[in-house]
């Protein structure tokens, strides 16, 4: 048994679905749903506390870094919540999934969208500290590299990909989250995060948006979203990328040019260092397995925007 506050538990949950495996590099593995006999995964959560991590910024978009515990307030269910702990987090070792959407429909862009993405990796990952993934999704999910600290590997990777087939966007949304970055614990010892590259018109996945979307809320993942839509028509693909941001916390950018996208990956890199870092124990402790809405927000300061995942699931037993 594992003590943080009072009291935590290791429960077992059915794995709603199990991908294979990581495989070694060659060949790489997919992600595909298992069998209904799947084995459980065992999750270690802690059910006194609930972890928030969340950034704080003005109307234009400069990170506000010189609050206190005392300027914010908590609730869930519209009940207020006592803040347990807090800190200012900048320096969190990031877990961090790189989606790249390699069907059909963004060939054209591809070869620009691989060089925002290795810059990026190659700017946030801290050798030794950080690790990332590069899954990439067509017709379906596939694991390119698993978490690696070397960045060389996951430039190697990136620039290997090669367009072709559908998109399986909310396939690739579910794996990441459930096999590789639900993995690591202690849950509040990393900032784990997906970076989406695509148009989001999923036409080829066999999870739905809903299931990928709970995935990622599990494994208290951060969404950002990148659209590769540069027609300045806004699909039904940008408001998926936005909808799966504005649920976990993260951002979705719209970069109409080409030449933009690396301004984008800059500004996620940036995010990633500026976070507040809050627990607090729920009133009352339902360990029901159902979804809690949470709102943060700064005292007396409407003029500020606290961005968060916007609730939790509790563990049942």
């Amino acid at each position: 048994m594992k003590y943080l506050l009072t009291v935590a538990l290791c429960i077992a949950v059915p794995a709603l679905a199990q991908g294979p495996p990581a495989a070694p590099p060659k060949p790489a593995a997919r992600a595909t749903p298992a069998a209904e006999d799947a084995p459980e995964a065992r999750i270690t959560l802690d059910v006194t506390r609930v972890n928030m991590l969340f950034t704080v910024s003005d109307k234009k978009g400069r990170f506000i870094t010189n609050l206190s515990k005392e300027d914010f307030e908590i609730t869930e269910a519209k009940k207020l919540q006592a803040i347990t702990e807090f800190t200012a987090e900048s320096d969190l070792p990031l877990r961090i999934g790189v989606l790249i959407d390699s069907s059909n429909s963004i060939r054209d862009r591809f070869r620009f969208q691989q060089e925002a993405a290795t810059d990026f990796v190659n700017a946030v990952i801290r050798p030794g500290q950080d690790m990332g993934m590069v899954v990439s999704f067509d017709s379906s999910a596939e694991l390119v590299t698993d978490l690696t600290g070397d960045t060389d590997v996951l430039g190697k990777a990136i620039r290997g990909l090669r367009p072709g087939g559908g998109t399986a966007l909310y396939d690739a949304v579910f794996f990441a989250s459930k096999e590789k970055l639900m993995g690591e614990q202690p849950r509040d010892k990393f900032r784990r995060a997906i970076v989406i590259l695509s148009d989001g018109e999923d036409n080829d996945s066999r999870y739905s948006r809903e299931q990928a979307l709970e995935m990622a809320q599990k494994a208290d993942v951060v969404i950002y979203s990148i659209s590769t839509n540069i027609t300045r028509i806004p699909t039904d693909g940008d408001k998926v990328l936005k909808y799966f941001a504005e649920e976990t916390g993260g951002l979705a950018f719209f970069p109409f040019k080409s030449q933009d996208l690396a301004q984008s990956f800059e500004n996620i890199a940036n995010e990633l260092r500026h976070q507040y870092n809050l627990f607090y124990r729920p009133e009352p402790l339902k360990a029901d397995g159902l979804y809690h809405q949470v709102d943060i927000k700064v005292k007396g300061r409407k003029e500020l925007i606290v961005r968060a995942r916007r609730g939790y699931y509790a563990p049942k037993f």
